[in-house]
């Protein structure tokens, strides 16, 4: 059963899910920028211990420390395996394709929310949102215009993120019924951390070879020490996606799945933004016009829900 409509604060909801969808698109691109030189477990690790400090800070002010070990936590670890594979599989599809390609497969992470939402959750995804969704989806595709590198086999690690991605979205809805926020992203980051050291384990004692596709390269290259820009990087890419696991966290907490999902299309906006100020990439005609349906569809999802909050809340009135 879903929280009642009262508990939820979809304003909220959506603040939070942007704001952490535009740090986690900062944090992609350096991800991006830096898979040419380390190995993607090297950038975790580096990533993931900055981030337990900071994580550590947060539980300790709006939780408690006891929180880490409530009786929830064996499902939010869970959760936090199957978002960690996500995000692995989508930093290694950058790594072979351009951002935008992947990013475009990526997408369809909200549509298979709205499919798992029901079994899961027992959810009611309103017809509404299903047009919105798609009509975000259509968006999304005419910003990005994919070509042929859709079809890269590192196209199916973006397929398995958005789907990966999709299941645990929609666990948070139910974890953080017994797990805060806070603690629910300390234990995300400790999955992420135990993860990236499993595989540097595996690949400084394997050798694959002479490999040459770049999500293998990136996956099985070894370790070096980084430039200090470099370093400074992966330290700022720790802090930041630290503050965004919570974000994301409080925006599933506040809303359904179903309706936080969609506005995780504001990302194009924010890889308008980097393209622009960091690669000098001005937003043609499709980024422009795609964008407004994106922004249109998530305006009538919210019109759409506080009709019917409006139409609901009048007829308990009368009732």
């Amino acid at each position: 059963m879903t929280s009642p409509a009262s508990a939820d604060n979809k304003l909220l909801a959506v603040l939070y899910v942007c704001a952490a969808v535009g740090i986690s698109s900062a944090g992609d691109t350096v991800v991006k920028w830096l898979s040419d030189i380390y190995a993607v477990h090297q950038i975790l690790v580096v990533r993931c211990l900055i981030g337990i400090p900071i994580l550590g800070l947060i539980v300790h002010k709006h939780a408690s420390l006891a929180s880490l070990v409530s009786p929830g936590m064996g499902l939010s670890l869970l959760r936090g395996l199957i978002m960690s594979s996500a995000y692995l599989a989508f930093i290694l599809s950058i790594a072979a394709m351009p951002m935008a390609d992947s990013v475009a497969i990526y997408f369809a992470m909200p549509l298979f929310v709205a499919v798992i939402a029901g079994p899961m959750l027992g959810e009611h995804v309103a017809l509404h949102r299903w047009i919105a969704i798609i009509g975000g989806l259509v968006g999304v595709i005419i910003m990005i215009n994919p070509g042929s590198g859709v079809f890269e086999p590192a196209a199916l690690l973006s397929l398995y993120s958005a789907f990966g991605y999709a299941v645990s979205q929609t666990l948070a809805r139910r974890v953080v019924r017994r797990v805060p926020p806070a603690a629910m992203a300390f234990h995300t980051n400790a999955v992420y951390l135990t993860l990236a050291l499993i595989l540097a384990l595996i690949f400084t004692q394997l050798d694959l070879g002479s490999v040459h596709h770049k999500s293998l390269v990136f996956l099985a290259r070894p370790w070096h020490w980084p430039a200090p820009i470099d370093f400074g990087a992966m330290v700022l890419l720790g802090s930041t996606v630290a503050i965004a696991m919570v974000m994301f966290a409080m925006a599933y907490k506040n809303a359904e799945s179903s309706f936080v999902a969609p506005f995780e299309y504001s990302a194009m906006f924010w890889a308008a933004a980097f393209g622009f100020f960091i690669f000098g990439d001005i937003p043609g005609v499709r980024t422009l016009w795609g964008g407004a349906i994106v922004l249109l569809a998530g305006l009538f999802m919210l019109w759409a829900d506080r009709r019917l909050d409006r139409v609901t809340a009048q007829r308990r009135q009368n009732a």
